[in-house]
């Protein structure tokens, strides 16, 4: 039932991602077009763009770790037997739930600094563009828990013991299987 609440969101991040992705485009390409051809221009379209990317970004690394899509090379850790990889996979886990905590707490932080700042354009408080930070420090803490708990219980097995992805073909397609059946 979590998974599949996990995976609904990420869904709707992507929808929300590729929405933010068309507006920029929309935005950016507009503001050129207005501004040779017009001599004027949307004058919002340059903050929230970057805004939105900001927040696509976190979105994005969301759905990345859920999915494993980020990159990273498994040379030692693939050697090594079950009970090692278990313990890199749990120490790195570890690791990954310190950093969630600091970048939540330095988004916290500057999210309370400047909830008084608005922006320059849109007039908006800035703590919303520092919210996303802790957006993703939560989601990404609650999926990398959700993983820990998994390993610490014995729900994984060992191919999901190495929890990264050597190549962009493996994270479009899957892992590409070499000649003898093996990954």
């Amino acid at each position: 039932m979590l998974d599949t609440l996990i995976d609904r969101m990420c869904r709707l991040f992507a929808f929300l991602m590729v929405a933010a992705l068309a507006l920029m485009v929309i935005m950016v390409f507009g503001n050129v077009v207005l501004r040779y051809g017009f001599n004027s221009g949307i004058t919002v379209s340059e903050e929230l763009s970057r805004w939105l990317f900001v927040w696509m970004t976190f979105l994005g690394a969301v759905v990345a770790l859920r999915n494993h899509g980020h990159l990273g090379t498994d040379v030692l850790v693939s050697r090594l037997p079950v009970f090692g990889k278990k313990l890199c996979l749990g120490a790195t886990h570890l690791i990954m739930l310190y950093l969630c905590w600091l970048m939540g707490q330095g988004a916290w932080q500057q999210s309370v600094i400047n909830i008084g700042t608005t922006s320059a354009v849109m007039e908006a408080s800035m703590a919303w563009l520092y919210a996303s930070g802790i957006v993703f420090a939560v989601l990404a803490g609650a999926i990398i828990v959700l993983e820990f708990t998994r390993l610490v219980t014995g729900r994984l097995r060992e191919d999901q013991l190495v929890a990264i992805v050597e190549s962009e073909e493996e994270v479009a397609h899957g892992p590409v299987v070499i000649e003898g059946g093996k990954p």
